[in-house]
């Protein structure tokens, strides 16, 4: 079996994704880069992922909660 848990969901989104992620390392002040990060650590990564995701959440729980 595949591991697609990497995958997007919607591939038109990806730069989108990858935009956002950038903004999200940038006000956390993690120095994420274009290409190579294994630099970084795993918390410094990890509270990127986490925050995008939270980010994500609160967006969406805004438009439920307009509609």
């Amino acid at each position: 079996m595949t591991n697609r848990s990497n995958k997007a969901a919607v591939p038109e989104a990806k730069s989108a994704l990858n935009r956002f992620k950038f903004e999200v390392a940038s006000e956390l002040g993690v120095p994420l880069s274009d290409g190579y990060n294994g630099d970084l650590t795993s918390r410094q990564n990890g509270s990127v992922g986490g925050y995008m995701v939270k980010k994500m959440i609160e967006a969406q729980e805004k438009q439920m909660a307009g509609k």
